[in-house]
């Protein structure tokens, strides 16, 4: 019953320690989506302001 036991702990933080990886991935793929978002929304604006300013 010890072996089984521990063998369900290190099957179990194998499953948790991945996913943990995985979210960590997701989330640096959303923060540099967001820095290009707002990059993207920064030129916009300065187009549409110097459009309007013309």
């Amino acid at each position: 019953m010890n072996m089984t036991r521990a063998l369900f702990i290190l099957l179990f933080s194998m499953v948790v320690l991945s996913s943990c990886g995985a979210v960590e991935t997701i989330f640096k793929a959303g923060m540099w989506w967001a820095f290009f978002l707002v990059i993207v929304a920064i030129v916009i604006v300065i187009v549409i302001v110097s459009k309007v300013k013309k």
